[in-house]
């Protein structure tokens, strides 16, 4: 029979709760220094906009500076690895895509797990694409625009920012769903694909509403249907694509907030609920609207299950399709 001492077990266990009382201190005064929100896209653009604005409400949420450091390349990879191999302290954070966590991991190796190395805080935004077409096509509604495409199977294309955009999947999403045939023009980033479809080079674009608005509004380019889920403000008179005959069909770009896997879970929640506090301000809410983004509500676990669902939708997409991720 082994005997255990008491005074051995005690010393054991004051020991044991020694070393664990200042990790537990820690995340009681999480945080107590600033936090480097990683943006793994480049300066100036729609990714970074709302980093910005994120961090400085997120700082003034958590009553600690937010300092975004942008880590551009590799299909979102870059920023998202250095991120996922971080301290899972809640000091590094990454204002993560579906390139990020699900497309770039599903074209190509990278040094991390897209969802399982990460802890989801919560989604941010979604901004949903605009599905338009140069004014010399005459359609003017989505039906008759499905009945043009296919009585021309592959003789119209469309332009996206690129393969394995938002843009992209989103134009393959709708032929899969339309059942039409039209041929993926791929560009380097939204501002050369706009110039080309304003141009009428390439006649049809499924681009981020952001960058299309302004065409639109002054009839460069013709709206026919909207990604979101309820209808832009910006555009009250065009139907989304669930009331324009394709039901369950949205489409456009989410953002997240994620943590290295392993993160405390007291740390999540710290950052979660100051998410929801920087989602209710309205001022947040109000630079969302001018970006023609939509808050997205979901926390933690749900966020998890959403981008888990986007990556398995994204699976049977590349399934049905065989589309091309990368060159």
């Amino acid at each position: 029979m082994k005997i255990i001492c008491p005074t051995v077990l005690g010393a054991a266990a004051l020991a044991c709760l020694g070393w664990l009382a200042p990790a537990a201190m820690a995340q009681d005064n999480y945080p107590s220094r600033p936090i480097t929100l990683v943006n793994p896209y480049a300066v100036g653009g729609p990714a970074d906009l709302l980093a910005r604005a994120l961090a400085k409400n997120l700082g003034d949420a958590l009553g600690q500076a937010v300092i975004v450091e942008n880590k551009a390349g590799g299909g979102a990879s870059i920023g998202a690895a250095q991120v996922a191999k971080a301290a899972a302290d809640g000091y590094t954070l990454l204002i993560g895509t579906a390139a990020a966590h699900t497309v770039t991991p599903a074209a190509t190796k990278v040094p991390y797990d897209g969802i399982a190395g990460f802890e989801f805080v919560g989604m941010v935004a979604n901004v949903p694409n605009v599905l338009t077409v140069h004014p010399s096509l005459p359609e003017h509604n989505l039906k008759d625009f499905i009945a043009l495409a296919k009585s021309q199977p592959g003789k119209l294309s469309y332009a996206s920012a690129g393969l394995g955009s938002s843009p992209h999947i989103g134009g393959e999403m709708f032929k899969h769903v339309a059942q039409v045939d039209i041929v993926h023009v791929p560009y380097k980033g939204a501002a050369p694909a706009l110039n080309d479809m304003v141009a009428g080079v390439v006649p049809v674009g499924l681009l981020n509403i952001s960058g299309a608005l302004p065409f639109i509004k002054s009839n460069r380019l013709r709206a026919l249907a909207y990604g979101g889920s309820t209808r832009s403000p910006d555009l009250p008179d065009v139907p989304t694509f669930a009331e324009a005959g394709l039901p369950h069909l949205e489409m456009g770009s989410w953002y997240s907030l994620a943590v290295p896997a392993r993160t405390p879970a007291a740390v999540v929640d710290k950052l979660a609920k100051a998410l929801q506090t920087v989602q209710a301000k309205p001022e947040f809410r109000q630079l969302l609207t001018a970006q023609n983004a939509e808050i997205m509500p979901q926390m933690k676990a749900q966020a998890t299950d959403y981008i888990r669902a986007d990556g398995k939708r994204l699976a049977e997409l590349l399934q049905a399709t065989g589309m091309k991720l990368q060159d």
